[in-house]
């Protein structure tokens, strides 16, 4: 999922290694905060893979600024990345937030169709996080109140998401 970050924060403009490190950090730190150390290691092993390119500008009062870019491949493979995520980024929340926050670099309506329908047949699989025996268990038939709350959130969470996939959906004509 950085990769992905670094791509489509690139994809939206060049920046500089601290700013690009804020953004990830906007987007996903709450969860996965980025280190300096994972960071500039994945953007090295980037830009050694032909997908960005470093600028040095002249800093305005310290020492010169490394500017990141997109090469025409890393767009493209961006774009690749979008059309095609792996089963968990469409299942795992923290990843789906990631692919979302860039699929509108997929130009194509019925390729972000096509994400959002994978992620829409995931929401409407019976699950939870708790089962008797391999029955997901609902809110409802639990004592617990803690593990009740944790259902309850997750319904209306889910409950949030699924209209918000079904309209988008219906306007994107997929």
């Amino acid at each position: 999922m950085l990769e992905l970050s670094i791509l489509g924060f690139l994809y939206d403009a060049p920046l500089h290694g601290y700013e690009l490190r804020k953004r990830i950090t906007a987007l996903t730190g709450h969860v996965r905060p980025v280190a300096e150390s994972t960071l500039y290691p994945a953007i090295k092993r980037m830009e050694k893979a032909g997908l960005l390119a470093r600028a040095t500008e002249p800093g305005a009062v310290a020492a010169p600024r490394h500017v990141l870019t997109l090469t025409d491949e890393g767009r493209r493979e961006l774009r690749r990345r979008l059309a095609e995520p792996d089963q968990r980024d469409v299942t795992d929340e923290n990843r789906w937030f990631t692919v979302l926050a860039f699929l509108r670099h997929l130009d194509d309506p019925d390729a972000q169709s096509a994400v959002l329908r994978r992620r829409l047949a995931f929401l409407e699989e019976p699950a939870s996080f708790f089962y008797a025996g391999d029955r997901p268990v609902s809110a409802e038939e639990l004592d617990d109140p803690f593990r009740r709350g944790i259902l309850t959130i997750a319904r209306a969470t889910s409950r949030a998401e699924l209209t918000w996939l079904r309209d988008t959906l219906e306007s994107l004509g997929g």
